[in-house]
C-alpha cells in the first residue's frame, strides 16, 4: 500500500508543478504589453539611431490578422488547402498478434505515427496598417482549424497506395497486419485573428515576433484572444493545484496507512 502511496505523491507533485507552470503563464500574459506593429517600428528605429541595428529585442504581445509570409500563400499538404501555415500526421492503426510460452495468441489493436510533418515557412501579422513576421519556431498554433480526419482501410486499391501499403506488406510479414491508416490536417488560413506572445527582434532586417531566446519567457501563438488564453489558464490551474492537494493527501494516508500495518 505504502508504495502506491508513494506514486500518487509523485503524480501530486506533478499536478503541482503543472499548475505552477499554468499560473507563470497567465501572469506573464497580464504583465506583457500589447503594442501595434507601428509602435515596435518606432523603437526599432530608435535602437538603430543609438547604434544597436539588428539588436532590437522587445518581449512584448502582438495581435493581428494572419497573412502570407515572403513565400506568399501555402497549399497544405493533404487537401490542398490555401493556408499560411499547415500541418498533418498519418497513423497506422493495425492488430498485433502475440503468442504466449503456451501457444496462446493475444491480439491487440495499436496505433503508429509513420508520417508528421508542418509547413516551416514563417508567415505574418496584419496589425494597423503594417506587417510583422512571426517565426512559428517550429511548433503548431493553437486553434488551428481541422480540414481532414479520416480514416482508409488497407488493401489492394485503396487510397492510401504507394509507400503506405508498401508499409502495410512489410508488417503484414511479421507479426502485425495493418487495418489501415489515420489522415489528420490542420490549416491556418489568412485573415485569421491571432494573438502572440513572444520576442520581436530585427536580427534577420525586418521585425519578427518569435520564441523568446530566454527560455523563461513563454512564447504563445493562438487564434484564441488574451482573454480566452487567460481564463483557460486559470481554470488549468485550479484544477491541477486541487487535483494535486488531493492527490498528495491521499498519497501520506496511504504511505502511513502502508508504514503502520
Amino acid at each position: 500500500m505504502w508504495f502506491i502511496g508513494v506514486i500518487l505523491l509523485l503524480a501530486g507533485a506533478g499536478c503541482l508543478y503543472a499548475a505552477i507552470r499554468q499560473q507563470r503563464l497567465v501572469y506573464a500574459m497580464m504583465a506583457a504589453e500589447t503594442l501595434p506593429v507601428p509602435a515596435l517600428e518606432q523603437m526599432r528605429a530608435i535602437s538603430d539611431e543609438l547604434g544597436a541595428g539588428g539588436s532590437f529585442r522587445k518581449i512584448c504581445e502582438v495581435v493581428g490578422l494572419t497573412h502570407p509570409g515572403p513565400h506568399g500563400l501555402l497549399r497544405s499538404e493533404l487537401t490542398g488547402t490555401e493556408c499560411v501555415w499547415h500541418g498533418h500526421r498519418v497513423q497506422r492503426r493495425y492488430k498485433h498478434y502475440q503468442r504466449d510460452s503456451e501457444g496462446r495468441t493475444t491480439v491487440t489493436t495499436r496505433t503508429e505515427t509513420v508520417a508528421e510533418h508542418a509547413s516551416e515557412a514563417g508567415f505574418a501579422l496584419l496589425s494597423d496598417g503594417r506587417t510583422i513576421g512571426v517565426d512559428h519556431g517550429g511548433r503548431r498554433p493553437d486553434g488551428v482549424e481541422q480540414v481532414a480526419d479520416r480514416f482508409e482501410r488497407s488493401g489492394p486499391g485503396s487510397a492510401g497506395g504507394g509507400w503506405l501499403e508498401t508499409l502495410g506488406a512489410v508488417a503484414r510479414s511479421g507479426r502485425d497486419e495493418t487495418i489501415g491508416y489515420q489522415y489528420t490536417e490542420w490549416v491556418l488560413r489568412p485573415g485569421i485573428q491571432m494573438y502572440v506572445l513572444g520576442e520581436v527582434h530585427d536580427a534577420t532586417g525586418s521585425l519578427v515576433i518569435a520564441p523568446p531566446a530566454d527560455r523563461k519567457h513563454p512564447f504563445v501563438l493562438s487564434t484564441r484572444s488574451e482573454a480566452q488564453l487567460t481564463a483557460s489558464g486559470r481554470t488549468r490551474q485550479r484544477w491541477f493545484a486541487w487535483g494535486g492537494a488531493g492527490l498528495i493527501v491521499l498519497g501520506l494516508v496511504m504511505v502511513v496507512a502502508g508504514l503502520v500495518g
